[in-house]
């Protein structure tokens, strides 16, 4: 798809019924052939794609703040994204770094270290996605302190591996059918503006302390506890300010890890290339992915490097740290630091301000991780689909505003002005089916 397509005036540009005859024929295939585990959100089937803009088969185009689910962070197709694929596909696509050495890997290993938060030594273990980050986190956590219980969030989603499955606590869905899951795992409520972490006082940490750290889960038996920095799945709830330093005291007292999953959150799509920067605090393990190579399958694991004491063997990933998605993420990395990451700041603060002109509630977020809650959730999602605008939900009654870090002003005043006729009709309709409006 031509580069054009970034900032296009005509887009979104609806002209078939959705989803068109095409779409339809290959919605057909999918659903006798492919898994039905899997949840398509609306009858989109995509042809190509570029920056912002998603072309379907049918040759409609639609404005995306969805990036793939936040995964598409410097927009669909970049050329130097784009490019950098082409040159190392064209020298050597797989070698294995488990057992062998080769320089991408190693380049984009001292990078990722050196943006490490706190400075310090640093070091970066590669796999396929963001379950498996968790899962390595995970293992390196036990080995590390030599305890095994954990502690997370509920509203959580780690993944759906088993021990991410098991840390995460966002749907029933996830779990249902999937028993036993992994033991010594204790939840604990993530706080939602509690007015009360501000410092060391944090009222939702005292409660860990106070009730699972004193009833079910000996500290000395906790190796680590493991949070969404904003937590995404779960509703793109962001905590109070002193909630991470106090986790990270809590730690610290009785000897465990903290381990931020910034699966989501992390790689410029908050403004920093860690959300976690924001609230001043220096974990001990970053678990990464999405974003990190624009849609190249890569997840990771940033570490302290005196927490990385596992041994040769102990843990590894035969196509974790794949030459070309790690030529992928160092063109990424180009692009967050050369200007995209202070764009995501600015086009958030754009969207926070919009979304709160239409009335809607509890608008949060920092950067482009950004959500409000919406009445009918599921369905202005639908109609704003059939307007060419791609939303995604989350929590309970969210719309979340993940898009590609290379929005343009433009783009998100028209995504607004969509959202906003949307919420008009939907109203108008639902009036109308009550009979409410006069002439009914």
């Amino acid at each position: 798809m031509s580069h054009w397509l970034l900032d296009d005036e005509v887009v979104p540009s609806i002209h078939t019924p959705l989803p068109g005859p095409r779409a339809s024929e290959w919605i057909a295939r999918h659903e006798r052939f492919v898994s039905p585990s899997y949840t398509p959100i609306y009858p989109l089937v995509v042809a190509r794609a570029g920056g912002a803009t998603v072309e379907d088969v049918d040759g409609n185009l639609f404005l995306d703040f969805t990036a793939g689910i936040a995964v598409n962070a410097t927009g669909h197709c970049h050329p130097h994204v784009t490019q950098a694929i082409k040159d190392q596909a064209e020298k050597l696509l797989h070698m294995s770094g488990t057992d062998f050495y080769y320089g991408p890997q190693i380049e984009l290993a001292e990078r990722l270290a050196r943006l490490g938060p706190g400075g310090g030594d640093w070091k970066v273990f590669f796999a396929n996605s963001g379950a498996e980050a968790v899962e390595a986190g995970l293992k390196l956590a036990r080995h590390h302190t030599g305890r095994s219980r954990v502690v997370a969030f509920y509203g959580a989603f780690h993944g759906r591996t088993y021990g991410a499955m098991s840390l995460s606590a966002s749907k029933l869905v996830h779990r249902r059918g999937f028993g036993p899951l992994l033991p010594d795992v204790h939840h604990a409520p993530f706080p939602k503006g509690c007015g009360e972490c501000w410092g060391g006082a944090c009222a939702c940490v005292r409660a860990i302390e106070e009730t699972i750290l004193k009833r079910t889960a000996p500290p000395d038996e906790v190796a680590a506890i493991f949070v969404e920095p904003i937590q995404g799945e779960g509703g793109y709830n962001v905590p109070p300010r002193g909630f991470l330093p106090a986790l990270r005291a809590l730690c610290d007292k009785h000897g465990m890890l903290l381990v931020v999953d910034e699966v989501q959150s992390g790689m410029g799509r908050t403004g920093k290339m860690f959300a976690v920067e924001h609230f001043a605090v220096v974990p001990d393990i970053i678990c990464l992915a999405k974003g990190i190579a624009s849609g190249m399958p890569l997840g990771a694991i940033l570490t302290k490097a005196e927490v990385m004491n596992w041994p040769p063997g102990s843990h590894a990933s035969t196509f974790g740290g794949n030459p070309v998605s790690c030529r992928a993420a160092l063109a990424t990395l180009d692009l967050l630091e050369g200007g995209m990451m202070a764009n995501a700041h600015e086009r958030g603060e754009q969207l926070r301000a919009g979304l709160r002109a239409l009335g809607l509630a509890n608008v949060r977020g920092l950067g482009l991780m950004t959500a409000a809650d919406v009445p009918n959730r599921d369905a202005v999602i639908q109609w704003a689909f059939q307007k060419g605008l791609l939303l995604l939900g989350c929590g309970e009654s969210a719309i979340r505003f993940c898009p590609p870090l290379c929005l343009t002003v433009q783009q998100v005043d028209r995504a607004v002005e969509i959202l906003g006729r949307v919420l008009v009709e939907r109203g108008r309709s639902e009036l109308e089916a009550l009979a409410i409006l006069p002439g009914r």
